[in-house]
């Protein structure tokens, strides 16, 4: 097959259409096209009077050698593989702590090589999870252990499900993860769709199944089995306690705990394990009507086209990055508390994203600098402290409900009693307040200077009723557990830090592929019975 680019089609168009496009590309008649498989599909909005669709696809046609001479590219799927070539026998079965993202595919394919991984998750199954979270936005009692947070899938489950990732996928894992996920049943867009979703409704089930695909292959899921403390000798790793008082022996471990496992990353650091604080993004969750963003992007052509995102960055006065980030198009803004107590912020969508709102967060650029400032001190653990700080605030200005304010109101400094041209489309309660009174003010002048800016980028997008919502904390980790070449803790051998929670990516997409390469970094060094040919 050959690869083409460069096709353009109407907003409304068949497949039909995309042949016929190659066709005149090749300069030969349809007939002659055999097989297609479209690679790339994405929207070019630049011109909103004309707005297209543009593909690339690979096509079987005659004599292929023929067009390769006239430049066409050869299309050579990536297809992800792997050998197990570690001379060093495994006798435990190695133990993944966390099934997020991460610990998920490193589980998945520890267990396609023969390693029949044990999986220890905090928080409930899907099943239980979703009963548990649902409960609480419904105003039912937060369980700090099963919640948006914590739980099978990891915070992914209970977000928007989006696929984007800005890693390179030179060996086809990002690839992998995509078709992983739609053999499991996600939707067969998402292996071509430029900005891939998968949507929270449908995320859950595709989570079950590979879970259950897992199990199969040898895996065991231990659910509501926390990781107490590690048990090492000379500096390496020989078990773990559950906070039941377990004691599971093991030479490996995957460390995928999330970015929110913050009493885990205290037991690490009392440990000795080596640490570094990560800077990160603070600020709102930003609801426009989703009209209103559809419109904007698409202009009269809205209405024929699925809801709009978009990406908006700008670098305020004071050298600070202000952007948007996590955006959910027809989306909800979600109370993503893991602790009682403190109060943090989300956003999700379900697959049709057809809420009447979309959001976004909009965040400014924190530092270890800032984090030093805020509490004295230079330890590692500096920047979750800011964080807590901010979210134990956010949560009394609220009551307990997410704190919200409206766009005028906050330019003015002043509380907000209601809500105007815009009504709040969240999962759990909000509280009206000013949000001024508990972020701090570079936050929050930044925030102002952004949202002007970016209303030069999209006329309207500063509105007085537009809703902001805080406080969206949990934008990245802020530490980092550092790892040397092999992905092992440099401070305690057969430990492998993994994913986000360990600073080594930012997203579902991300977080999968780093959980792929902790399997490569096992499967090179160690073996078990029957996995070597």
């Amino acid at each position: 097959m050959i690869k083409l680019s460069g096709i353009r089609v109407p907003i409304t168009h068949s497949q039909d259409d995309i042949l016929a496009q190659a066709a005149k590309l090749l300069r030969i008649p349809v007939t002659q096209i055999g097989d297609m498989v479209i690679l790339k599909q994405s929207l070019d909005a630049r011109d909103k009077a004309q707005i297209r669709y543009q593909y690339v696809i690979a096509v079987s046609v005659p004599d292929e050698r023929r067009f390769l001479k006239k430049g066409a590219e050869p299309y050579i799927k990536k297809k992800y593989t792997f050998q197990v070539t570690g001379e060093e026998y495994l006798s435990e079965r190695p133990v993944i702590i966390g099934a997020g993202p991460a610990g998920l595919f490193a589980a998945y394919l520890l267990a396609k090589a023969g390693f029949r991984p044990i999986v220890l998750e905090r928080g409930a199954s899907v099943p239980e999870r979703v009963t548990k979270v649902e409960s609480f936005y419904e105003g039912g009692k937060l369980d700090p252990e099963t919640n948006v947070q914590f739980g099978e899938g990891g915070a992914g489950t209970f977000s928007d499900g989006k696929l984007n990732t800005l890693i390179k996928d030179r060996d086809g894992k990002g690839q992998f993860v995509l078709e992983t996920f739609a053999a499991f049943g996600a939707p067969s867009e998402i292996l071509y769709k430029n900005k891939p979703h998968i949507g929270t409704d449908i995320l859950r089930d595709v989570i079950v199944n590979m879970r259950k695909e897992t199990e199969r292959l040898g895996a065991e899921f231990r659910f509501r089995t926390k990781a107490d403390r590690f048990l090492h000798e000379n500096g390496r790793l020989t078990g773990i306690v559950t906070a039941e008082g377990e004691t599971i022996p093991c030479r490996i471990a995957v460390l995928a705990i999330g970015h929110s496992a913050r009493d885990t990353i205290r037991t690490l650091f009392s440990d000795g394990i080596m640490l570094e604080p990560k800077a990160y993004a603070l600020g709102v969750r930003i609801q426009h009507k989703r009209e209103f963003i559809d419109r904007c992007q698409y202009g009269d052509a809205a209405k024929l086209l699925p809801a709009a995102d978009y990406k908006l960055t700008y670098t305020a006065k004071d050298g600070r990055g202000v952007y948007s980030f996590c955006m959910c198009p027809g989306g909800y803004v979600v109370n993503a508390s893991s602790q009682e107590g403190r109060l943090a912020v989300n956003g999700m969508s379900n697959h049709d994203r057809n809420a009447d709102n979309s959001n976004a967060a909009l965040v400014v650029t924190v530092t270890p600098e800032d984090f030093q400032r805020v509490t004295g001190s230079d330890s590692p653990l500096s920047g979750m402290v800011c964080q807590e700080k901010l979210e134990e605030a956010a949560f009394r200005y609220g009551d307990g409900k997410i704190p919200t304010q409206k766009l005028g109101d906050f330019a003015k400094n002043v509380a907000s009693t209601g809500c105007g041209s815009v009504s709040p489309v969240t999962k759990g309660a909000v509280s009206y307040t000013n949000l001024r009174e508990f972020l701090p003010e570079y936050l929050c002048s930044d925030l102002l200077e952004g949202i002007r800016a970016f209303d030069r980028m999209m006329p309207g997008f500063y509105n007085d009723d537009a809703l902001l919502s805080a406080v969206e904390s949990r934008t990245s980790s802020p530490v980092r557990i550092l790892r040397s070449e092999d992905l092992e803790s440099v401070s305690l051998s057969g430990l492998y830090p993994c994913g986000e929670g360990a600073g080594y990516a930012g997203g579902i997409m991300s977080a999968a592929m780093d959980g792929i390469r902790v399997f490569e970094a096992i499967i090179k060094k160690y073996h078990v019975a029957g996995d070597k040919s």
